[in-house]
């Protein structure tokens, strides 16, 4: 279906308006933040903008402006944030993890990665900053260290792709023998934790992700279809299988009653309210989303050349009108 009419409406006035001379790239987003990549004639930096703020806070200034980029970023909201900085043009590159603190205002790298590994995503939970990195053997160790200073602590070692916050728990997809299940840890200390039954139950599934209520992941190669599973219901269900917002579906996020996703095509979100489903950008956009926030990022012209212009926009989830059912 269509983008409805309020949809882009809340789209527009949720636009992010960059200084001038600085072209953006969205990072990622949280309840009432949103981490971007800025660069202009004094270089490239990462920020930070808060809701009710009319300037962006700087993380960092990167040393290489051309080689460096924003991968991601979380923020607590109030005091510490983490962002990981990719040291080259491809995603093998070695990569280094910081913490910011909103007090002082001043940055310090926490950790680098220089072996094969999961793609960092950084979560901050109560003072303490959650990561994975290769560790070499195809393996990966999950680590958690003090937001204001202190040792790094190896929670996990396995093969496993990027940990992801649930509710109270730290989750993550890992190889057990020849197939891939769902594993968990207490964010309170690193415990091994036991997830739901039905997520428990799950294997060889891609993209999972969750916000502790809500839980999203692919199933199926050749044919692929968006499941979805909610506390409280009896068993999963398949809420999108048609082409070709089935198509090749990745990135997977959820932004309070929606779930969003990347397909080589576009970026979708799904209504959970109503069932329905749509497009939230043009062509090649993606989307980044936590607790309501949504934001989307899309370029007006050709990506690929100076006259093309960044369009990032962000808006509260909650607040957007219920997605209609096609007939």
């Amino acid at each position: 279906m269509p983008l409805p009419a309020a949809w882009r409406g809340a789209f527009a006035a949720g636009a992010y308006r960059p200084p001038a001379g600085e072209r953006p790239v969205l990072a990622d987003t949280g309840p009432g933040w949103t981490a971007l990549q800025l660069t202009g004639a004094q270089g490239r930096r990462a920020v930070l903008v808060r809701r009710g703020e009319t300037s962006p806070r700087t993380l960092l200034r990167f040393a290489d402006p051309v080689e460096h980029q924003l991968l991601a970023a979380d923020f607590d909201g109030h005091r510490w944030a983490a962002f990981a900085v990719l040291e080259g043009r491809t995603l093998d590159s070695a990569w280094s993890l910081y913490v910011w603190d909103a007090a002082t205002g001043e940055a310090r790298r926490l950790a680098r990665a220089d072996r094969p590994g999961p793609l960092p995503r950084p979560v901050v939970h109560d003072g303490t900053v959650l990561w994975a990195q290769g560790a070499g053997a195809g393996k990966a160790t999950v680590f958690a260290a003090p937001a204001g200073g202190g040792h790094a602590r190896a929670w996990h070692t396995g093969v496993l792709d990027t940990p992801f916050a649930a509710g109270g728990l730290l989750v993550w997809r890992e190889a057990a023998g020849d197939r891939t299940r769902a594993a968990a840890v207490s964010l309170e200390g690193g415990r091994p934790a036991a997830l739901p039954p039905p997520i428990a139950a799950l294997r060889d599934i891609r993209s999972l992700v969750s916000d502790g209520t809500t839980w999203a992941w692919v199933a199926g190669e050749t044919a692929p279809r968006l499941m979805v599973w909610r506390t409280g219901e009896a068993r999963p269900s398949a809420a999108v299988t048609a082409s070709p917002a089935a198509d090749g579906m990745d990135q997977l996020r959820i932004a309070g009653r929606l779930v969003t996703w990347r397909t080589p095509e576009t970026s979708y979100a799904l209504d959970l309210a109503s069932g329905a489903y749509t497009a939230i950008t043009p062509p090649y956009g993606y989307a980044a989303a936590a607790g309501n926030a949504l934001a989307v990022a899309y370029s007006l012209g050709n990506a690929k050349t100076a006259g093309a212009r960044p369009v990032i926009q962000v808006v509260d989830a909650a607040r957007l009108p219920r997605l209609p059912r096609c007939g």
